[in-house]
């Protein structure tokens, strides 16, 4: 039981940091007395038709509805599948979260397609069918994954049936069937009340009643005590919050819950950086800052308006950074456990530019945007329904994105430098102990004409390994797979000590002191890695200064693509049709070229079966020194 705790603990990312401001931004705008002031209730708030407004359905809809009904006619004949106990149990005893995942996610997006397919149609053809689906689901002991469901004081994966956990799917589930609910009771109860009867019922036990009485979930924020917040604040508070405001019409009950969401929110909105960025990568962009965004939107629509902290400058921030972050050609930079490949979804970035007035976010969700079928947001009912409401306004929007020649975000630490001639790299410095963290403090990504050629390799399928006290046994995670030294042939260490420092940032320029983001055992007294961007090349170096000599420094950078080493002192990296040349001084270094085989497919989609790493290992050991390297494009 203490490997399972340690998993736990480890999962959940509950680690103490340095950085939380008290700005409570929510709480400033309204307290409890007034929020019973100035709640909207008995849902009339909701602005999409009934669903016997066939007239209204068809406008809202317009020429998805028929897309939405085939969709929904492909569900008419699904087989509900069980989650069994074993396919709990097989998180434990295999590490394998999808097992227990795969039917669960498939009998949740059923019934977002058989509820979406009911309101495009109106005749009743779907509702035998997604009856069945929201009794399924209300026969599960939960409606949390084998993964999450360890905050259970047994701390084991097979859900307890007398303590409902909310993670991010419980939530979501939860907003889809009270959207359910909401929509069609008055249908499943010309049917038999009792469906109704049952599914308000499981709301309000596995939902309603835990929000509001059990403090313990970790992503909470209660009695905070400085532990990480992260994409989970907002996702889970957004989502019951919509429970409430579909489901509670008790004017002080809903007020109560309304302000425990904000004081929940708050936390995490002093938690992150006034800069915006994203400390989780750009693959998170859409559960921490979206989520947040969905959260303030439901919250102003509850308040009729009264509560709205869009016209603060860090929410807007928070947006822009997905399209500062945004290379061009489908990449992106991509710290932590982010994928380098991911264009967004350009509703919720359209969104969030309206909700914050920014032009940059519309004219990049316009770019991003491909509209080749209806919006779906599968489980997330939320977003599909706010994604037709824009529809409309995002195709009519002027595509437009430029990568700026700096960006800086001054507390995350993240510096985007770009060159007119098609160069772009990005630069962090911050700590070892992020959220989703990788042992990462001062690498560096490069990109070409918008094609990567310094690599960030990014993260492979999760498992339980990914999430306990072994993550740092997997190579994605560890520094000597970044671009990155190893100094005295140590790598950089996890921990929220061991971090960048003397941090600076220019125009052109990033440069770092690393040697605090390692061990004692490296022997470091001061390690500056720089980088400096000039037309269609980056320069990167290190100078150093060592207690001891004990081994050989090795700086290493990842790369793809087609290698060729065979002239002294540089190496040519060809990608697609770019060709780019890594140039050393091959006195300094004996260079060592590591294939490595990608057998993963969340890392091969992106970058196919084999990447590099180039090991640069120095021919001499020497207290001080400096090295330079230099990358450009041929």
């Amino acid at each position: 039981m203490k490997k399972l705790t340690l998993l736990l603990l480890a999962l959940l990312y509950v680690t103490l940091t340095y950085a939380y401001t008290e700005r409570d931004l929510l709480q400033k705008q309204a307290d409890i007395n007034r929020l019973k002031e100035i709640l909207v209730l008995d849902r009339q708030w909701v602005t999409y038709p009934d669903y016997n407004d066939r007239a209204g359905w068809d406008r809202f809809l317009g020429t998805f509805k028929d897309e939405y009904i085939r969709r929904g006619e492909k569900r008419l004949n699904y087989q509900w599948q069980v989650v069994k106990a074993t396919d709990y149990l097989a998180f434990e005893r295999t590490g394998n979260r999808q097992i227990m995942e795969k039917p669960f996610g498939a009998n949740n997006g059923a019934i977002a397609d058989l509820l979406m397919a009911e309101l495009a149609e109106g005749k009743g053809r779907f509702v035998d069918q997604l009856i069945n689906g929201v009794f399924n689901a209300c026969e599960m002991t939960s409606w949390a994954l084998a993964a999450h469901i360890i905050v259970q004081p047994s701390h084991r994966a097979l859900p307890a049936y007398d303590y409902p956990v909310i993670d991010l799917t419980s939530g979501d589930l939860g907003g889809l069937l009270a959207w359910t609910y909401h929509f069609m009771r008055p249908s499943f109860d010309k049917v038999d009340p009792e469906i109704s009867r049952r599914l308000r019922h499981e709301l309000q036990t596995r939902i309603l009643d835990p929000y509001m009485n059990n403090d313990s979930f970790w992503w909470m924020g209660r009695n905070y005590n400085g532990r990480m917040l992260n994409n989970w604040n907002p996702w889970c508070n957004s989502n019951a919050l919509m429970c409430f405001m579909l489901l509670e019409d008790n004017r002080d009950t809903l007020a109560k819950a309304v302000h425990l969401t904000m004081e929940s929110v708050d936390k995490f909105l002093n938690y992150i950086k006034a800069d915006g960025a994203c400390e989780e990568g750009p693959s998170y962009w859409g559960h921490a800052a979206g989520k947040t965004l969905d959260y303030l939107e439901l919250l102003s629509d509850i308040t009729g308006d009264k509560v709205n902290i869009f016209n603060e400058p860090m929410i807007k921030n928070m947006g822009e950074y997905i399209s500062r972050s945004y290379i061009g050609n489908g990449w992106v930079v991509n710290f932590a456990d982010a994928s380098a490949r991911g264009e967004g979804n350009s509703y919720l970035i359209y969104r969030f530019g309206k909700a914050v007035n920014s032009e940059e976010l519309k004219g990049f969700a316009a770019l991003m945007h491909q509209p080749k079928s209806s919006p779906n947001n599968g489980r997330d009912i939320f977003r599909t329904l706010a994604s037709i409401a824009v529809d409309k306004e995002l195709r009519q929007t002027e595509p437009r994105h430029e990568n700026r020649p700096f960006t800086w975000y001054p507390e995350t630490e993240f510096c985007y430098l770009s060159t007119k001639e098609g160069l772009f790299l990005a630069a962090k410095g911050g700590y070892n102990d992020e959220s989703h963290n990788h042992n990462d403090a001062g690498t560096c990504s490069v990109w070409m004409n918008q094609t990567p050629i310094l690599i960030d390799a990014g993260v492979g399928t999760y498992t339980r390994q990914t999430f306990s006290n072994e993550r740092y046994s997997i190579w994605t995670m560890q520094s000597n797979y970044h671009n990155l030294p190893m100094i005295n042939g140590v790598p950089e260490k996890y921990g929220k000590k061991y971090k960048a420092t003397e941090v600076k940032a220019g125009k052109n320029s990033f440069e770092a002191n690393i040697a605090t983001a390692y061990p004692e055992e490296a022997k470091v007294k001061k390690w500056i890695r720089s980088y400096h961007v000039k037309g269609k090349q980056a320069r990167i170096s290190d100078s150093f200064e060592l207690e001891e000599a004990t081994a050989p420094n090795i700086v290493n950078f990842m790369t793809w693509g087609e290698i060729d080493r065979s002239e002294k002192g540089k190496v040519i990296i060809h990608v697609n049709n770019v060709k780019a040349a890594l140039l050393y001084d091959a006195a300094l270094f004996e260079l060592t070229v590591e294939p490595k085989e990608l057998d993963d497919i969340r890392l091969s989609k992106v970058w196919g079966s084999t990447i590099y790493r180039l090991s640069f290992k120095a021919k001499q050991q020497t207290n001080k020194g400096n090295y330079s390297f230099t990358i450009k494009k041929l």
